[in-house]
């Protein structure tokens, strides 16, 4: 069994047991989650898909860890105006583990 959800703009394809990096969430590390933007659901032949959302289908997580993601690096330059700029960014992300697919 498996289903589609959405969160943080991004869509994630997940089983029972997945753990996958999503962006933060306002979540403490060892509490649950609920998801209801539920847009697929499939078990086995039977397929559920939404239109937009699967009506009354949920995707419950465990809340992992919260962290930041690897630094990205940003440089502009302009050649010939002595000028260069440096900056650096590391996104926040909340780590979870899907518990259970209610359908």
């Amino acid at each position: 069994m498996y289903a589609v959800f959405k969160t943080g703009g991004q869509q994630f394809k997940v089983e029972q047991g997945t753990t996958l990096k999503v962006e933060k969430l306002e979540v403490e590390p060892g509490k649950s989650i609920t998801f209801d933007e539920v847009l697929m659901v499939a078990d086995g032949d039977k397929v559920q898909i939404g239109a937009p959302t699967v009506a009354k289908a949920t995707v419950v997580a465990k809340v992992v860890s919260q962290g930041k993601g690897k630094k990205v690096h940003i440089l502009k330059f302009r050649r010939r105006k002595h000028s260069m700029k440096q900056q650096g960014h590391r996104q926040l992300f909340t780590e979870i583990e899907i518990t259970k697919i209610n359908s």
